[in-house]
């Protein structure tokens, strides 16, 4: 397995850095790996391979190999602690869990990679901030936007939050300005129409421009 690359400091170092995590949602285990291969052929070095992919461990596992420390590489949709083991078992950097389940989330600090649990609501956000996490998937940011994204920073002003749903190459800034720690982006950069065509030029030309977004927005920030 390899090491996971997080920095002591900040754990989410290399997540802030990549910016931009794709979402990836696939019918099958090959068509996984293409779209991975597609998105860091754009520039997105971020990918979070859901286990809603079938054989997503050994997506994992094949991405890691052809990718190596080019790619910023975790699992998603983790809804079971043998899905956690499984995931870094086979290469993954961190987990990200839709919801906060405590005995879920558990599982996935006990893993020893950054975990990334689910929450909307204030009160989901403290659940989640109170088991340990390391960031919070705002999810389904879409519901809020932006601007609901600033008014949680008010009580929560430490909490990294990566916002999932609603994000584009056309408001990753207003997501960054708001206080996103990252954006994780699924349709919007890995359109389903594009995998099940197995389009993968039109996932790498959506990949070049979320990462000229994030590259703009970086840019942008003090």
């Amino acid at each position: 397995m390899i090491a996971p690359t997080w920095s002591d400091a900040d754990p989410l170092a290399a997540l802030r850095i990549a910016t931009v995590i794709a979402v990836v949602r696939a019918p099958s285990a090959p068509a996984g790996v293409a779209v991975a291969d597609a998105l860091v052929a754009g520039g997105v070095t971020g990918v979070e391979i859901t286990y809603s992919t079938p054989d997503a461990a050994a997506v994992i596992r094949e991405v890691r190999h052809r990718h190596g420390a080019a790619v910023l590489l975790g699992a998603g949709t983790v809804l079971e602690p043998r899905q956690a083991r499984e995931a870094v078992e086979a290469g993954a950097e961190f987990l990200v869990s839709p919801g906060t389940v405590p005995a879920l989330t558990g599982a996935m600090l006990d893993t020893g990679v950054p975990v990334l649990s689910g929450a909307l609501t204030p009160s989901e956000v403290m659940t989640a901030v109170q088991l340990g996490v390391h960031g919070v998937k705002l999810f389904p940011a879409s519901v809020g936007g932006p601007a609901y994204l600033r008014a949680l920073r008010g009580p929560f002003p430490s909490v990294p939050f990566i916002p999932t749903g609603g994000v584009s190459a056309d408001n990753v800034d207003d997501w960054l300005a708001a206080g996103a720690a990252a954006v994780g982006a699924g349709g919007e950069l890995v359109p389903a129409t594009a995998v099940a065509d197995g389009d993968w030029a039109a996932v790498t030309a959506l990949a070049e421009r979320f990462s000229a977004a994030a590259r703009r927005a970086r840019g942008s920030r003090p």
